[in-house]
């Protein structure tokens, strides 16, 4: 039987009511800094957040279409033109004919304009790296289903925010 912080026989252990604040407060934390890093990474490249923010979904998934940009983002379909007119302005996206569908415009990511970004990302992903190691391949697995559901409602609760 596994033993939960209110077991009988863990008195020592600290309340679920504590666990649950120090994890809400470590939340914010971690959210507060990665918001901080991530303006920090996109001033760099004269960006903001929002413009750094949707190069990197460009870069992990590839060229994507004004409507896919708004559907991902949260942002109105106007406030993404405006986005996407800003970094072709900038240099960091083109737009390209959609290889089906010669009607649609997708947008794609200039990678060469990214590339002073690697050795920041390279460090801080060392640093991640080094903290993996301490925990076993069970534990990540648990914090990978608590990220992955933390997501996933903050996703539902930024297209509440849209309507």
């Amino acid at each position: 039987m596994t033993r939960t912080p209110e077991s009988p026989g863990n008195a020592d252990a600290p309340s679920r009511d504590e666990v649950l604040r120090r994890l809400l407060t470590a939340g914010r934390e971690s959210s507060s800094v990665t918001v901080m890093f991530h303006s920090a990474v996109a001033a760099r490249q004269g960006l903001n957040a929002t413009e750094s923010k949707t190069l990197d979904l460009l870069e992990r998934d590839g060229p994507l279409t004004a409507k896919d940009l708004a559907q991902r983002t949260g942002l109105a379909p106007a406030s993404v033109t405006g986005l996407v007119d800003r970094l072709e302005a900038k240099g960091f996206v083109r737009r390209i004919k959609h290889p089906s569908d010669k009607r649609r415009v997708l947008v794609e990511l200039r990678r060469e304009a990214i590339a002073g970004l690697t050795e920041v990302f390279e460090d801080w992903g060392r640093e991640v790296a080094e903290l993996c190691e301490e925990f076993t391949t069970r534990e990540l697995e648990t914090v990978i289903r608590f990220l992955s559901g933390a997501t996933e409602r903050q996703r539902r609760a930024a297209a509440r925010l849209a309507e």
